[in-house]
């Protein structure tokens, strides 16, 4: 007889785990205890040493799925206790907190088929749930995971419950979220003005969807507006009331099959769909149809993950619009009172519970890319479960960007990417984005020694950060933005080498004061060269340029002599160039995007970011041909101004506007190759990385990997971070961290 004491990291707290521990006890005869503690769970077993060592093994392969085990600390020792029988402990506080927190995790199938059994004492009951599923992240205060640091805490479980919770054996054995009708949360619908409705409050709220009303529900981290999506004028009242002209909806299909019908799904696709995660998936529309709900070729599209949502939709229901019910540029609403104070005048009615979001988590958004989960936004399903960065890092608080902003915390080995956070635009984001940060802190037991943000001076992450920084006497390390980008696609490709980085994006302060957008960087964590970029555009009328993007074109057409006359105000713009009045130079390849697809009278205004971008994407068709390429100085840049003068051949001729934004991406994708090609023959370097918004672009992320690989270079391109603005902290992080190692 041997004694073993074994320390898991991991999220191992509510997924089932002790119990999974408990079988494969019994099943090998040992004795001993398990008990959670505030860095994992702690074993002590006895038995034969072999016996003992076959369970250590078994650990990572056998472990429940929704378990992720970090680190198994083993200890043998022949100092044998005695211990008779295996007990389950109490929770044990310890002065570092050292766990992990799992995500919220959609519906499981044992309990969905419990929810459509009448003959189940959970029948129809809105928050079933158990260790395979449910609230987690959303819904903790504190660590230890115990219900008592929970927004369960206000829920005492009844007998049935409670003899459930305390049954080895049933899988709803120290579910924190347990709870049935009789104990738990209550769900109930309120009218337009707030007052209650008497009756099934999910039946009020399906009649009121079907007869064609808008109505508010509360899911796991915050409420959506749901309303049908068969009706243009339904959507168009939705949008009129939201003030969301033209940025696509989410659609919220009741299974994949329903999903199948209005778009593409490959194999891969209703993978992720279907995964216990239920992240919104961007799908390919199978006809030019539900352009009230999106206006490009793709269309958000989520299954229920919720047993509210998923009797919401009930077997009559298809689809729904499921977006988000926050006013612009604001977090996601989250409390009652808010809600009927917010939403007064947008929604007919309200499917509310009285259960707390703790913390406020928005849909995770991706494209499936190379069968992998490709990020717009990380988040509910993701978030918190750390980056992995596989070195030891220091404790850092890297404050991200201004727009999608996020921030990442790391301890250990581990980098903690928050949430999507939002556009940090008001006090409102900033209030939740200061919050978020204060509570991560707690959760990870984590006290940043350093700060890191970005270079811009007039990002309110960056004012927190200088702020922070000099109150409390830390080290401020400033990051340019694309070299952020380039260390977020690096970290999150594990690789600590120089490489060559094409960052594309529409706007970063660079190290010379000017504004970067479309880079080729050589560099790593400790410091970076401009080896290449784009020719500078002028930004007529600075931010407006951004919306009214016909500024752009006139600028590119101008700059390339061509004729402008077709522009509206070309003559106001041409006494602002002339005076060089309020016209900043920018590299961002984003402005170019948006002055062609204004040139090609694809999208002359824009009512949300990116919005040119995207329909000039969508409206690419099959082209293989290409523009001039002009690639000359120092730093190598791309002088765009014969490719524009062609562009405007072409639309003079009457080329169609289809076969020109093809050989657009076309001609940017053959300048990225051969500013790589110059980069390798400079440096020697052949891992290229693809980082910043413009590469959400499929037409570009599928074929310009394959170009590149076509000539030799490894590609890197973001696999568990967004490549956009929200990834950039854990680049900023790693640089931190570098910094710091070097000082």
């Amino acid at each position: 007889m041997e004694n073993v004491w074994i320390h898991i990291r991991g999220i191992v707290q509510g997924v089932g785990f002790r119990p999974f521990i408990h079988k494969l006890v019994r099943s090998r005869g040992l004795s001993g205890y398990i008990e959670n503690t505030s860095s994992g769970v702690e074993l002590e077993l006895e038995g034969e040493r072999e016996a003992l060592e076959r369970f250590v093994a078994e650990l990572p392969e056998k472990a429940p799925i929704l378990a992720v085990i970090e680190e198994i600390e083993a200890v043998y020792s022949p100092d044998v206790k005695g211990y008779a029988g295996f007990e389950i402990r109490g929770s044990k506080t310890e002065a570092l907190r050292d766990t992990l927190i799992s995500p919220d995790i959609g519906i499981c199938a044992d309990c969905l088929r419990e929810l459509k059994d009448p003959a189940d004492r959970r029948y129809r009951y809105p928050f079933i749930n158990c260790t395979n599923c449910g609230p987690r992240f959303t819904i903790i205060k504190d660590v230890p995971y115990d219900r008592a640091r929970t927004s369960m805490c206000g829920f005492p479980m009844c007998p049935d419950c409670d003899r459930e919770y305390h049954d080895i054996e049933n899988r709803r054995y120290h579910a924190q979220p347990d709870c049935c009708p009789v104990c738990g949360p209550k769900v109930f619908y309120l009218d337009e003005s707030g007052r209650r409705v008497p009756g099934d409050a999910i039946e009020l709220a399906r009649e009121a969807v079907k007869a064609g009303k808008i109505v508010a529900v509360k899911g796991l981290g915050g409420i959506h507006l749901a309303c049908r999506c068969d009706d243009p004028e339904i959507a168009q009242r939705l949008r009129q009331r939201k003030h969301r002209d033209e940025k696509p909806f989410a659609v919220m299909c009741r299974d994949a099959a329903c999903a199948e019908a209005i778009c593409e799904v490959s194999d891969a696709e209703r993978a992720v769909l279907e995964s216990f995660r239920k992240p919104i998936v961007l799908l390919k529309k199978r006809a030019p149809g539900l352009w009230h709900i999106s206006e490009n070729s793709r269309v958000g599209v989520m299954l229920p993950y919720t047993p509210l949502h998923v009797l919401l939709f009930g077997e009559d229901i298809d689809m729904l619009i499921m977006t988000s019910a926050n006013r612009s540029d604001t977090p996601m609403l989250a409390d009652n009172d808010e809600a009927l104070q917010e939403l007064r005048g947008v929604a007919d009615g309200f499917l509310l519970h009285d259960r707390d979001i703790q913390t406020r988590c928005d849909d995770s958004l991706c494209w499936v890319l190379g069968g992998k989960e490709y990020f717009a936004r990380r988040s509910r399903g993701y978030a918190p479960f750390p980056i992995q960065t596989g070195r030891e890092l220091p404790p850092v608080l890297a404050c991200g960007a201004e727009q999608k902003a996020s921030f990442c915390l790391s301890r250990g080995t581990c980098a903690f990417m928050s949430q999507h956070i939002g556009d940090l635009k008001n006090m409102e984001t900033l209030a939740n984005y200061t919050g978020q940060i204060a509570h991560f802190e707690r959760l990870f037991d984590i006290a940043p020694r350093a700060l890191a943000c970005d270079l811009h001076p007039d990002y309110l992450s960056t004012d927190y950060a200088s702020e922070r920084a000099a109150r409390e006497g830390l080290p401020l390390i400033r990051v340019q933005h694309h070299h952020a980008h380039l260390a977020a696609c690096m970290a999150d490709n594990g690789v600590d080498e120089r490489v060559v980085g094409l960052v594309w994006d529409g706007t970063g302060l660079g190290t010379d004061g000017t504004i970067w957008g479309g880079e080729c960087l050589i560099g790593d964590y400790a410091g970076f060269t401009r080896f290449g970029s784009v020719r500078p555009i002028p930004l007529i009328g600075g931010d407006r340029a951004t919306e009214e993007t016909d500024r752009a074109a006139f600028a590119l057409l101008h700059d390339a002599g061509c004729e402008t006359g077709d522009i509206p105000n070309a003559a106001a713009y041409e006494k602002m160039l002339a005076a060089s009045f309020n016209c900043p130079l920018s590299s961002g390849m984003g402005r170019l995007f948006d002055g062609v697809a204004a040139i090609l009278g694809v999208k002359t205004r824009c009512s949300y970011e990116g919005q040119g971008a995207i329909l000039l994407e969508a409206a690419a068709t099959g082209d293989d041909g290409l523009y001039p390429i002009v690639l000359e100085g120092e730093p190598l840049r791309f002088d765009w101004r014969a490719m524009i003068a062609a562009i405007a051949e072409d639309r003079r001729r009457g080329v169609e506007v289809g076969r020109i934004a093809a050989r657009f991406h076309n001609t940017l994708i053959e300048m990225a190759v051969r500013q790589c090609l110059a980069a390798r023959e400079a440096s020697g370097i052949n891992t290229a990385a693809l980082s910043g918004g413009s590469f959400q672009n499929m037409l570009l992320m599928t074929r310009l990997p394959q170009r590149l690989e076509a000539e030799g270079f490894r590609v890197l391109r973001h696999r568990r971070v967004s490549c956009n603005d929200e990834g950039l902290a854990l680049g900023q992080l790693m640089i931190a961290r570098e910094a710091i190692r070097r000082a």
